[in-house]
């Protein structure tokens, strides 16, 4: 039987993939309806042939027996909403962080800890990770199942797209205006984001008192969360990149036992959720150009740490479509294990 879906943000970048997922994968939807702020109101989409109009979010959105509600809006409403749609029964899996390092919520990527969405389910909220992180731990959990991971050096270049619908709008008029070689008024990010690199994000976010900032420590703590092991290091630097799609990751592994990049490799290619791309010679390797728009984490550039002794170490480069499995996919699929499951 299909399931009471609330598709809560609508509007939004992921709200919009949210839609399309659920119609791509065929989706078991028995009803659903769509809410949005009060200026998204009254609006229309089109789900599956038929146009409905988004409401309102209230308090009363979650009445009727809803039983899942996918969120995708700011961390205060989610804070706000989430429990009330809990409490009425209808599951909450949100995309934002204001649950992710609550205890007693858990922190999901269905490849890597699927297990836990039982008492996400019992206690009535789901978080979804942050998108960098997802991306990587799909590729690094496998790894660190066969061979110990021991620490993680981690340089992410994010796309504008992780801002949402606005700042793909600026990132394309202000290239414009600067190949015209005229100035642009900036509303959403702090420094020229065309043919540059932004060593910061959030990019209106403040840097911690140890020079992180929240984005950086998120993928510390999240990842320790998902791969349930806390005695991982990690380290990582944060950069926003001029690309509109997909999120690009330097990623240096050190092991506790050897791991050559044949074994790498063969394990990734059995992992789920991974897609091996690694010929450099005939310069093939994942691309966000190539990746926008797929479900798989592509890993390439699979290569020997030679600073490492004893072949304890390995560097590689992963892409992955942060709209797709950096939110809404990942969102989907733990509804999937849901239904999956019977809960």
């Amino acid at each position: 039987m299909g399931k009471k879906i609330v598709v809560v943000g609508a509007t939004g970048a992921v709200g919009e993939r949210f839609i399309s997922i659920l119609e791509q994968r065929k989706f078991p939807v028995s009803e659903i309806k769509f809410a949005a702020s009060a200026r998204s109101a009254g609006r229309k989409v089109k789900f599956r042939g038929r146009e409905y109009v988004i409401e309102e979010l209230t308090e009363k959105t979650f009445d009727g027996g809803w039983q899942i509600a996918l969120f995708s809006i700011p961390k205060d409403l989610s804070r706000k909403f989430a429990p009330i749609s809990a409490a009425k029964g209808c599951v909450v899996i949100d995309n934002s962080n204001a649950f992710r390092m609550d205890a007693d919520v858990p922190l999901v990527v269905p490849e890597v800890n699927a297990e836990d969405v039982p008492w996400g389910v019992k206690r009535g909220i789901i978080a979804n990770p942050n998108c960098s992180t997802i991306g990587m731990v799909v590729a690094v959990n496998p790894l660190h199942r066969a061979k110990k991971v021991k620490r993680i050096v981690v340089t992410t270049m994010q796309s504008v797209s992780g801002v949402g619908l606005k700042a793909i709008e600026e990132l394309l008029e202000e290239t414009r205006a600067a190949l015209a070689g005229k100035k642009y008024a900036r509303k959403i990010f702090p420094h020229q984001m065309a043919f540059n690199v932004v060593p910061q994000i959030p990019n209106k976010d403040a840097f911690g008192a140890n020079g992180y900032t929240s984005e950086e420590m998120k993928m510390l703590h999240e990842t320790r969360k998902i791969m349930h092991d806390d005695s991982i290091r990690v380290t990582m630097t944060c950069t926003r990149v001029p690309v509109l799609y997909c999120h690009s990751e330097a990623i240096n592994l050190e092991f506790e036992n050897p791991c050559t990049p044949e074994e790498a490799r063969a394990i990734l290619a059995g992992a789920a959720g991974v897609k091996v791309v690694d010929d450099p010679a005939a310069q093939q390797y994942p691309l966000a150009t190539d990746v926008e728009g797929q479900d798989d984490t592509y890993v390439g550039r699979i290569r020997q740490d030679e600073s490492i002794d004893g072949r304890r170490g390995l560097n590689l480069w992963l892409v992955s479509d942060n709209l797709r499995k950096g939110a809404a996919l990942n969102a989907i699929q733990i509804a999937e294990v849901m239904v999956a499951k019977g809960l």
